[in-house]
């Protein structure tokens, strides 16, 4: 049986709070909205030098439709594990002069710094000292995107070529409330309805226009009752644009829709639902852009991983991580899409994602770094356990080989 490393300790990272810290403010003050490019770029570079400091080499540098993304496969073995993350954020360049870099009490505030530049963090700090320890990394592979907020168009097909062999992938999104693994996810979908009808003028001859606006008004309603609040599944109609001047029957109009699922059936369902709809005013004809954007993260996906967080929480003397479902979708959707074990959450605890709120409990950090150290040990050098799905054996290691 192969001996397992000793597990590194909340009390090793804790040590190493203000460089983590130090890091996050680095990563926060460099904004990366996802639809400037540029400053992707420049965010890029930022994590290349954290991440080949922390793991003792370059990152290939991959730019797809000019958006940048970095990847580093550390040894030359069969891939193991991933490690996946994002850098680009929802807040626009500008947004750090009215909620700026700040750390008060222990909790961290700024753009970004939960979801989820904290995750970034999180990795290079716990790999750095994994090897540091002596772990053998090869196997592992670390993939930094810079899309994922727009629904991941450039990395997509990256995220499941890099997965398709691994045993686990390890997603470092934000955790849930109160620090909990996210379990499993709704799968995303996203719908532009295009209406054509025809000008006329509102007031002289209404009678010879064929309005948008009504035709997306009973679309409104007919794709809203798509939804099924008994199987979890929403379907939002979001924005709605329709005509040019008062005074005109609107001649085009476009509606936006968001559908989340909880199973693949259901995205199915829905889709089918979208695509059988027929103009209702005579004259108005349709185009539907848009389908399944992605798959859900099935419970089902996450199961044995979560298990095995649960065993190396306990040998670390965590609290007992807590399952939840969320209704966001992340790129770990796109691996538990394609079958592959995927544990998501394992970022960041603190909350307002999205949001002015937006924080970092500092203090969680250091256990953070310790669990997702301990995994990604539990993987490479497993002893006993569940099956990996490559056949090799997930497992974690006795009490005493906890160190640290």
């Amino acid at each position: 049986m192969t001996a397992m490393p000793e597990l590194l300790s909340p009390g090793v990272f804790a040590d190493l709070l203000p460089a983590m810290l130090a890091d996050l403010e680095e990563l926060v003050d460099c904004e990366t909205p996802s639809s400037d490019l540029a400053a992707v770029a420049r965010g890029a570079e930022l994590v290349a030098r954290q991440g080949a400091r922390a793991l003792g080499a370059e990152p290939e540098v991959l730019v797809r439709e000019g958006c940048t993304h970095l990847r580093w496969r550390l040894g030359g073995g069969p891939r193991r594990v991933l490690v996946l993350c994002h850098q680009d954020t929802v807040w626009p360049l500008g947004t750090l002069t009215g909620i700026p870099w700040s750390v008060t009490d222990g909790v961290v505030r700024g753009p970004g710094c939960l979801d989820m530049k904290g995750g970034i963090v999180l990795a290079f700090t716990a790999l750095a000292q994994l090897r540091a320890a002596g772990t053998d990394l090869d196997g592992v592979t670390v993939l930094v995107t810079g899309d994922e907020e727009v629904g991941s168009p450039t990395s997509a097909d990256l995220i499941r070529d890099e997965a398709r062999d691994c045993a686990a992938v390890f997603v470092l999104e934000a955790a849930a409330d109160g620090g909990g693994l996210k379990t499993g996810r709704k799968g995303a979908s996203m719908y532009d309805l295009l209406v054509t009808g025809r000008a006329a003028h509102a007031g002289l001859e209404p009678e010879k226009g064929i309005s948008a606006t009504i035709e997306l008004a009973h679309q409104v309603v007919a794709i809203a009752h798509l939804a099924d609040p008994g199987q979890g599944t929403t379907v939002t109609p979001t924005v709605l644009v329709s005509g040019t001047t008062t005074n005109t029957v609107p001649a085009a109009g476009r509606l936006s829709v968001d559908v989340r699922a909880l199973t693949a059936g259901e995205q199915d369902r829905v889709d089918a639902g979208m695509r059988a709809l027929t103009p209702h005013v005579p004259g108005a004809e349709h185009e539907l852009r848009g389908g399944v954007n992605r798959p859900p993260l099935e419970v089902a996906s996450s199961a044995d991983l979560f298990a095995l967080a649960q065993q190396v929480a306990a040998r670390l003397g965590l609290a007992a991580p807590v399952a939840v479902t969320v209704g966001g979708a992340s790129d770990g959707n796109f691996t538990a899409g394609i079958g592959v074990p995927t544990l998501d959450g394992l970022g960041a605890v603190g909350g307002g994602a999205h949001a002015a709120g937006e924080h970092v409990l500092a203090g969680e950090l250091p256990g953070r770094a310790a669990l997702v150290a301990g995994l990604v040990q539990a993987v490479l050098a497993p002893q006993s356990g569940r099956h990996g799905r490559d056949g090799g054996r997930l497992g974690v290691p006795d009490e005493e080989t906890v160190g640290g």
